[in-house]
């Protein structure tokens, strides 16, 4: 097998290369250890180079863990696993002094202390920025070009994951579209999330979910997949933008959100779920297609990516409105793992918003999920080097390789209209007989849940049961339809 030109083996393989997915290689490969990195895109063009926002962490000094623990648990509508958002918040501090250690140079004032931002959701200024909303960017291509000149990590560029290798029932691998085959102890999903399965959406194209679909190929669970997070504030109606993100950090510095009156409608720092909700009422009430965000009071230098792309696109947010509404940004579901990545499959790991650890309950917190990537992504590579060497030839060889196949823009169109902010049982029924097994399966999550929680808004079940409060929708990897699991 070792002899095999298109197998490379290691100890660990990553798939993504995206916050998680380097953090995690980088984790690997400091221990010692051997990591196949996968990434279907050139490194520093995956889905979180684009975040405008930043990591969460309690370094204020009128700050703590447990403080950052309770705005979590309070903006995840009593869905959050209270282990998983403790594990967050207390390691998310040391987080940022390694990635700082790392070279990553966080934006801080004149005094050269961390200049802190305050988002929506957040009870203080806890959010480090590198660039002012060129976060992501700054992030991954910092981590990008560390991982390039470690000697342990092979970057498989350009390769498409398409199957997982499971050999009596553990994951030994991964396969790419273009036949080469990483064995690994182990295989870490970085894939991020589905949030381009709905037509209007602040995700570049590829995030369609695709991790998703090779770990319930591989008999892993998911869970929660009916809690989409709506982005308030998406560029609505200029050429060239639309679904472009308006970082939530500029409400933090003054911007405020306005109706077709030219009124304040809403608290712009409250949690996503209210704000996105307010807009999308306000758009309903006005009959107009976007509210008006205000940023002409915050210093466009503060934030010189999101001002550079509106001017470049014909309009100067300086001295003009922002038309904004409600777009696709953020899966609190994903493949079921724990608090050390680990999925319903023995080898197979999940980190990221690829991942479902109950972190983000029914609303995620702004800027968490930066920390998220880099708390789990760790967390998850050094128990997969706790994984049992492969012993010999698997019995079973990697499977043949298949392209996932991709929504069609029907699909996508369905997604967003039947499973949008406001969903009801007869939208959600039709979407259930959709070609696209994404697809299917929100809409099965969603139809379960009969209530209105955080991101999940039913029309015709407009009340929070509290009944579900802890209760996750939950497909077992042997399923077609999800049950409600109580998640301690």
């Amino acid at each position: 097998m070792a002899a095999d030109p298109h197998v490379t083996e290691a100890d660990v393989a990553v798939v993504g290369a995206g916050a998680a997915g380097l953090y995690a290689t980088l984790t690997v490969a400091r221990r010692g250890a051997r990591v196949t990195l996968v990434s279907a895109t050139p490194l520093a063009q995956t889905a979180s180079y684009w975040a405008q926002g930043g990591l969460a962490a309690a370094l204020a000094a009128d700050d703590s863990p447990d403080l950052h623990r309770r705005d979590t648990e309070r903006a995840g509508r009593d869905l959050v696993r209270p282990s998983a958002a403790a594990v967050l918040c207390r390691e998310a501090p040391r987080t940022v002094r390694d990635l700082e250690h790392l070279g990553v140079r966080f934006d801080a004032d004149r005094h050269g202390r961390l200049a802190l931002g305050l988002e929506g959701g957040h009870s203080r200024r806890r959010v480090a920025h590198a660039g002012g909303s060129a976060t992501g960017r700054r992030v991954v291509r910092d981590l990008s070009g560390l991982v390039v000149g470690l000697r342990r990590v092979t970057i498989l560029e350009g390769a498409r994951a398409c199957g997982l290798w499971t050999d009596e029932g553990r994951c030994v691998g991964v396969v790419c579209e273009d036949g080469r085959v990483v064995r690994a102890r182990a295989v870490v999903l970085a894939t991020g999330g589905s949030a381009a399965l709905w037509r209007r959406t602040t995700n570049p194209p590829g995030s369609l979910g695709t991790g998703l679909l090779l770990a319930r190929g591989a008999g892993a669970a998911l869970a929660d997949l009916e809690l989409m997070q709506f982005h308030p504030t998406a560029v609505t109606g200029v050429p060239g933008r639309e679904g472009f993100l308006i970082t939530e950090a500029i409400r933090g510095e003054g911007a405020t959100l306005l109706d077709a009156q030219g009124e304040r409608f809403v608290d712009e720092l409250a949690p996503r779920d209210e704000v996105a909700r307010a807009i999308w009422e306000r758009m309903a009430q006005d009959g107009l297609p976007s509210v008006s965000l205000d940023m002409r009071d915050v210093d466009p230098a503060r934030f010189p990516n999101v001002v550079e792309a509106l001017r470049e696109s014909g309009l100067d947010p300086a001295t003009e409105l922002v038309p904004v509404s409600p777009a696709a940004h953020y899966g609190m579901g994903g493949i079921v793992a724990d608090l050390d990545g680990a999925t319903t499959v023995p080898g197979l790991y999940a980190v990221g918003e690829a991942a479902c650890t109950g972190l983000h309950g029914a609303n995620r917190l702004a800027s968490n999920s930066l920390s998220e990537c880099f708390v789990f992504g760790a967390r998850a590579a050094v128990a997969a080097l706790d994984e049992p060497l492969a012993a010999g030839t698997p019995a079973q060889g990697p499977p043949a390789p298949v392209p996932v196949g991709a929504p069609s823009r029907a699909t996508r169109q369905a997604v967003w209209e039947l499973a949008g902010l406001v969903r009801d049982r007869a939208g959600l029924e039709r979407l259930a007989g959709d070609d696209h097994p994404l697809a299917r399966l929100t809409a099965a999550h969603a139809l379960l849940r009969e209530e209105t929680r955080g991101a999940h808004v039913r029309s015709d079940h407009p009340t929070t049961d509290r009944a579900l409060d802890g209760r996750h929708t939950v497909t077992p990897g042997t399923a077609d339809a999800p049950a409600f699991e109580l998640w301690a």
